[in-house]
């Protein structure tokens, strides 16, 4: 994505090496209004990404429009399409609807870790340990039409879902 800005979105269980490998590169990213949402924002705002607060849940239609408004202004988005309280791998409509409204292409990132702590929380959140091995599987761009419709709109949700969990099984299977 020479010089374009795009969406990028992976699970919000890798989101450690997620948003580390998209800093730096005139992100935004949306981060909940939690707690848990405070400290990412912290960490975050030290990889030098724009935040937008804000979910699916509270304050989504505003955030979507400081989103909109960073991709006109040439900042790309990373965003964790399952969060911030899953299902863990089931996409929810931000990503695909920032893209279309953005007119900003969609890249999909699963992402693999050999050596990592896994939590017990939703998104079985994956802290990489010193020396692994990463790997990511990127998608090919996604172009999402301005003129879907509602029905259209919510197949290639679906679409992208599926496309993001094999993505993520093979960059997993590639470590």
């Amino acid at each position: 994505a020479n010089n374009q800005n795009f969406v990028v979105a992976f699970w919000h269980g890798s989101m450690a090496i997620g948003w580390y490998l998209h800093r730096n590169i005139n992100c935004s990213a949306l981060v909940s209004k939690s707690k848990d949402g405070d400290v990412l924002a912290h960490i975050l705002k030290k990889w030098n990404y724009k935040i937008v607060r804000g979910s699916s849940h509270i304050g989504g239609n505003d955030a979507l429009v400081m989103l909109l408004d960073l991709i006109n202004d040439k900042y790309s988005l990373a965003i964790t399409p399952d969060g911030p309280t899953g299902p863990i791998h089931k996409m929810k409509a931000g990503a695909v609807i920032t893209a279309k409204k953005g007119n900003a292409p969609l890249i999909l990132a699963g992402i693999g870790c050999d050596r990592k702590i896994v939590f017990k929380s939703w998104d079985k959140f994956e802290l990489p340990l010193p020396f692994s091995n990463v790997f990511v599987k990127y998608s090919d761009v996604i172009t999402i039409e301005q003129n879907l419709s509602y029905d259209e709109t919510s197949n290639m949700i679906l679409q992208c879902e599926e496309m993001l969990n094999k993505l993520q099984k093979e960059a997993i299977e590639s470590c």
